[in-house]
């Protein structure tokens, strides 16, 4: 057949026979590609209308937008210079993005480490929002040093329950350790988090069945208790010692220590973070039949509550005011009922030491009661763990009642005080 006069083959074959390029010829070639280039639509429509693919005026490489089954629009680049190769790739992608609406899933896929971007985020905004160590903190940790460097870029859709339990030896291997029950409760809550984020934000469908973590490890040990008769034994021998230290700071910590003792004793509440955040407007008269008692709003691990202190707590914020300079002046009752907010555990100069592990560590070793009779190491969680014990045992407390003063679940306190059963209490029920 033969060629059209200007045609690119036709001029292709006049170089090769005279071995060079005329003038005419180059300019004529340069309009005709001018010429070709212009008759190009500018979009070119697909799949009934749905899909579109164009070229931006200053871009190489073909872009598409397509219809979902919800009528929102969405764009995305092919990747591709080449028209024919466009098509393909616009075409792919548009079928891809329909399958997963089918399924439940986001048009595109998103990757364990971008939900965890997302979901960390969240996380920094509640953990700034409190100011204070909570269990946000440990989900955190657990999202950023576990999660996402195993999973990184792979997809929560695509997981199976093997790659979880690969997972979870490698994590153990991780930690050169067997995790106890409470520690898998918070990989279980953080893997939670992040599958909620992914749903929350349309990354997947609530209906995705994405596998769960096991939450079963090994049985932690009961932390040890006080007997009541080392319970006296302690408040007799701390009254004293709080007076024997060498340092300017023993003189300080020694007797906030004993405060601090006292007021874990008579309220259940946990050491370290509920307890330390503690501030004198937290604390309100609360009157019920008459009867006045103390009211302390403590806010945790497990978020905030109210509990009730023993009354024998008033006795040990009265010697906290009186040590504090900067409110001493001021009447016992009239700092509670107008909401002063400075720190309750603190020196008499307004600091609040780092830690009193390491006091409370010495005062048991000087008063002989550091390790119980079964060889466990008591510490200040062991306050916290007699005063459950001597409220079972001793207080008549409901398994219901001392959970919410707790702040645990009922089912919790259940599990971990089972051993107060009728043989430990036969002196009542015989």
């Amino acid at each position: 057949m033969q060629q059209p006069p200007h045609s690119t083959l036709y001029l292709e074959a006049e170089r090769h026979a005279d071995g060079k390029k005329s003038a005419f010829q180059k300019t004529t070639l340069r309009s005709t590609l001018t010429a070709l280039h212009a008759a190009q639509p500018q979009s070119i429509y697909l799949r009934d209308g749905e899909l579109v693919l164009y070229r931006r005026s200053r871009s190489l490489l073909y872009q598409c937008r397509y219809r979902l089954a919800d009528g929102s629009w969405v764009r995305q680049t092919t990747g591709k210079a080449a028209l024919e190769h466009a098509i393909a790739r616009a075409c792919d992608i548009y079928d891809e993005a329909r399958y997963r609406q089918r399924l439940g899933l986001a048009h595109r896929t998103h990757s364990v480490a971008q939900i965890a971007a997302v979901c960390c985020a969240a996380l920094r905004q509640q953990i700034d929002g409190k100011g204070k160590k909570t269990a946000l903190n440990d989900y955190l940790s657990i999202i950023e040093r576990y999660f996402v460097p195993y999973f990184g870029e792979r997809q929560l859709e695509t997981l199976t329950h093997t790659d979880v339990r690969e997972f979870e030896l490698w994590r153990d291997r991780q930690m050169t350790r067997k995790p106890k029950t409470s520690t898998l409760n918070n990989f279980t809550s953080a893997w939670s988090r992040l599958v909620a984020t992914a749903v929350e934000q349309g990354y997947i469908s609530e209906r995705v069945p994405v596998p769960k973590l096991t939450s079963k490890g090994e049985k932690g040990k009961t932390r040890p208790a006080f007997s009541k008769e080392e319970i006296e034994q302690l408040l007799e021998f701390v009254e004293t010692w709080q007076h024997k230290g060498k340092f300017a700071v023993e003189h300080e910590i020694r007797p906030l220590l004993r405060d601090y003792i006292e007021m874990l004793l008579y309220t259940g509440m946990r050491h370290g973070t509920e307890a330390m955040g503690i501030r004198w407007r937290d604390l309100e008269w609360h009157t019920k039949d008459g009867v006045r008692y103390l009211r302390v709003w403590v806010d945790g691990k497990t978020g905030g509550r109210w509990l009730i202190a023993k009354h024998k707590a008033v006795d040990v914020l009265r010697r906290l005011h009186a040590r504090q300079k900067d409110i001493a002046s001021v009447p016992f009752e009239d700092v509670l009922t107008t909401r002063v907010p400075h720190l309750l555990f603190r020196f008499s100069d307004g600091h609040q030491p780092h830690s009193l592990v390491g006091t409370f560590r010495k005062l048991m070793r000087d008063s002989g009661l550091l390790v119980d009779g079964a060889g466990q190491t008591r510490t200040l969680y062991s306050l916290r763990h007699t005063y459950a014990t001597l409220a079972l045992l001793e207080g008549g407390a409901d398994i219901h009642t001392l959970s919410k003063q707790m702040g645990n679940s009922a089912a919790m306190i259940e599990r971990h005080y089972s051993k107060l059963t009728a043989t430990m209490a036969a002196d009542r029920l015989a």
